[in-house]
């Protein structure tokens, strides 16, 4: 009898494991029964007015933005081969229906090669106009038909307001024609240019900018350029909240001086400084003078360069420390402050000489 029992209990056991085997698939024969039915849509209505002026100026903006990839050459070292390969990605929009491309020099700094493709898809081979690096700005231009050309609506940087709305259209990653938002965060900053030259009057904005947004335009709500997208602040590489853009005033002032000339043209007092890192290695803040061009305005003025004593020491001439009483820290800054000005212009230079400050007078001459 006891064995009938196990028995018994055995073939219940079997058919409650066999009942969960099946059960999952009866369930699914029984679901298969149902005739599937998608559920209903609600509809949304309108777009807000906000999204149809956001949606309107990405439209209208999207055929001046370009795609750049840049190509740069490297050597096999076991075969001595010379190869392409491709070496970043970046954006740039149109300036002119003559083919000219605007970006940062950062994006194509390494290459040998570009290629520049348009919103229509078309890609064009790039050859390169002008650049500044302290600007961080470049030139290239493609052989593209004009009516396939549609340049970028220009606005100023110089009455923008924090907290005003603007719009970056880019190629993060690689993904074309990516718009983000934001707004106006700061005004004034300073960054550094890939010169180590301070950019300033830089825009900062929270508009998400990330890897390949980099030569891209940042515009206002108007849809016009208020700034090209250049820089980012992140721990990590990627968007933190805190991009910084080239304010569109001084992409006005370049861009036709690299298409003109292929650099930025400047007037010269007719002096060469030390290198900003000797400087500060001898505690030694401004422009210090090792050179001064014979017959330039400098040389007219007496300023006087580094020279040797009678042992034959190195001994500091002049260093200047402010044009027309704004103060020079660096060579950089002497760049920066003599753009606002024209050659035949005279300026007051101060120079600080054996431990005296000094006022000179200095012509300036014809822009290099």
């Amino acid at each position: 009898m006891i064995w009938k029992r196990e028995l018994i209990c055995a073939l219940l056991l079997l058919n409650f494991i066999a009942a969960i085997a099946v059960s999952p698939l009866a369930c699914a024969q029984e679901r298969r029964r149902v005739e599937p039915s998608s559920r209903p849509i609600t509809e949304r209505g309108q777009l807000t007015t906000a999204e149809k002026s956001v949606t309107a100026l990405f439209e209208e903006a999207t055929p001046s933005v370009v795609y750049i990839t840049s190509v740069a050459l490297r050597r096999d070292f076991f075969r001595f081969n010379v190869m392409e390969i491709p070496s970043g990605t970046g954006t740039g929009f149109v300036w002119d229906d003559r083919g000219s491309i605007v970006t940062n020099f950062h994006v194509i700094k390494d290459a040998s090669r570009a290629d520049v493709t348009l919103a229509d898809g078309s890609t064009w081979e790039a050859t390169l106009v002008g650049y500044a690096r302290e600007k961080d700005l470049a030139v290239l231009h493609i052989d593209a038909p004009r009516d396939r050309l549609q340049p970028i609506r220009l606005g100023t940087s110089s009455d923008l307001k924090v907290g005003q709305s603007v719009l970056a259209i880019g190629n993060p990653f690689g993904f074309d024609q990516t718009l983000t938002t934001g707004i106006v965060s700061a005004l004034g900053r300073e960054i550094e240019s890939t010169d180590g030259v301070p950019i300033r009057n830089v825009i900062q904005t929270d508009a998400a900018i990330n890897p390949g947004n980099s030569g891209g335009p940042l515009l206002d709500s108007a849809g016009r350029l208020i700034g090209v997208n250049t820089a980012i602040v992140s721990p990590s590489g990627g968007y933190a909240g805190v991009g910084f853009a080239i304010p569109v005033d001084t992409v006005n002032w370049v861009v036709p001086q690299l298409i003109a000339y292929g650099r930025v043209q400047r007037p010269t007092m007719g002096v060469e400084l030390a290198p900003d890192h000797i400087a500060r290695r001898a505690g030694i803040e401004g422009g210090v003078v090792t050179t001064v061009v014979k017959g330039s305005g400098a040389d007219r003025a007496g300023i006087r360069p580094i020279y040797r004593d009678r042992r034959g020491r190195v001994r500091v001439g002049d260093v200047i420390v402010a044009i027309n009483e704004e103060p020079i820290r660096s060579s950089g800054e002497l760049g920066l402050i003599l753009e606002g000005f024209m050659e035949g212009e005279t300026v007051t230079v101060t120079v600080n000489r054996e431990g005296q400050e000094i006022d000179l007078r200095v012509k300036l001459g014809a822009a290099r």
